[in-house]
């Protein structure tokens, strides 16, 4: 999968969240800016618990580049 395609992929994962209020569990539609904010979430944690591979840290921030695109 190109960066760009994975970019698009972890944005997508976020299209909806379920909350729940201590009664009801909604589900919430994200905003683009939302969304993107927790797939740059999820990128960091996975780039902070990788090796310093360097071919693997390069793929990960071409897809954090391609997710700033979106």
């Amino acid at each position: 999968m190109t960066a760009k395609e994975k970019a698009e992929y972890l944005v997508n994962r976020y299209d909806f969240i379920h909350t729940y209020d201590g009664l009801d569990v909604m589900d919430e539609e994200l905003t683009m800016a939302d969304r993107k904010k927790c797939a740059l979430i999820a990128l960091d944690e996975i780039r902070d618990n990788l090796p310093l591979i360097t071919d693997i840290q390069n793929h990960w921030l071409d897809v954090k580049k391609e997710i700033e695109k979106l």
